[in-house]
């Protein structure tokens, strides 16, 4: 379970999907946002994380698709999850880009923006037997969903 080097195309898909949202994000961001206040230690996790994921997606051919089992779930549900978070991104967009727009749940999911791509990196992690995947993704949600959380305590107070 510690993943087989090689460059994973289902890892870029992933990226490609978390990242583009966030390239347009920098030009629509809400209103009265400031990264000042974040807790530099969670703030340290989620850039450690973020390049974690970022490695582990691209460098471990485990993630790849293979011949169908019920083990295929786990991407099935990563993917669904992924999907989700896109839709997520199209009611932000759409919206009057607030604060609280941004800090929002999404199907029960609370602060989805964060929440929805940790979960479908973790799900990757899982089906592909990646333990560096699964740290990785833990290390980045404490940092990037804890900061979510900061903030949307500070803007709901």
């Amino acid at each position: 379970m510690s993943g087989h080097p090689g460059f994973s195309y289902t890892g870029l898909i992933f990226l490609l999907m978390l990242m583009i949202p966030n390239l347009i994000w920098v030009k629509k961001q809400p209103q009265g946002y400031s990264a000042e206040k974040e807790n530099r230690f969670l703030a340290v996790l989620e850039r450690m994380g973020e390049a974690l994921v970022t490695c582990c997606a691209l460098i471990f051919s485990d993630f790849n698709l293979r011949e169908w089992s019920n083990w295929s779930w786990w991407l099935v549900g990563a993917f669904a999850l992924m999907v989700m978070y896109e839709i997520w991104w199209i009611r932000y967009f759409r919206s009057e880009r607030t604060l609280s727009d941004f800090y929002s749940s999404f199907l029960g999911v609370p602060v989805a923006g964060a929440t929805l791509p940790v979960l479908a990196f973790f799900l990757l992690g899982i089906y592909g037997k990646v333990v560096w995947m699964l740290m990785a993704s833990m290390i980045l949600g404490i940092g990037h969903i804890g900061i979510h959380m900061q903030h949307r305590r500070e803007n709901h107070a």
